[in-house]
């Protein structure tokens, strides 16, 4: 393992700057920002994400919905979001390092000089950027029609074609 500090997905390449301990999402705003099919999708992405960070995460969205973990990302609801978001960002910023990720220039001001701060367009571009970089090349199942793919799947669990 490195002694030098690993790199955010969405920090400057060639900075020297270690990887935020806990992420603050907006939400809707990634959502909108990212095309997503709906929540699940994100949550789903934004879980890999931070597991694959070993940091913590909070998404939050607004309106009502339930609060749950998965893995070290925590989902979120509350009536207005930008409010418990900022809030996040107080309670953590004098004790860890802080991403906030919103396209939201109201929650980026408000949320102090200690947190590092990102677009949902920015962080999108990156981390897709850092999912094609660790893409593993020539495998084979890249390569095979749908069709092929499920009867081989088929083939594997035994059953009958």
């Amino acid at each position: 393992m490195s002694a030098s500090p690993r790199r955010c997905c969405s920090t400057r390449r060639g900075a020297n700057v270690a990887d935020p301990t806990i992420y603050l999402f907006d939400g809707f705003n990634l959502l909108h920002a990212g095309g997503y099919e709906g929540v699940d999708q994100l949550v789903d992405q934004l879980a890999s994400f931070v597991a694959l960070q070993g940091a913590r995460g909070v998404v939050v969205f607004d309106g009502h919905g339930q609060d749950v973990t998965r893995g070290p990302l925590e989902v979120r609801y509350a009536p207005d979001a930008d409010t418990l978001i900022e809030r996040l960002a107080a309670e953590h910023r004098d004790r860890a390092s802080v991403c906030l990720v919103s396209s939201d220039l109201m929650i980026r001001e408000t949320s102090g000089r200690e947190v590092r701060k990102l677009s949902s367009k920015t962080f999108l571009r990156d981390l897709t950027d850092a999912g094609r970089e660790e893409a593993p090349l020539g495998y084979l199942a890249d390569r095979l029609d749908e069709e092929t793919r499920a009867r081989l799947e088929r083939l594997r669990r035994g059953e009958k074609d």
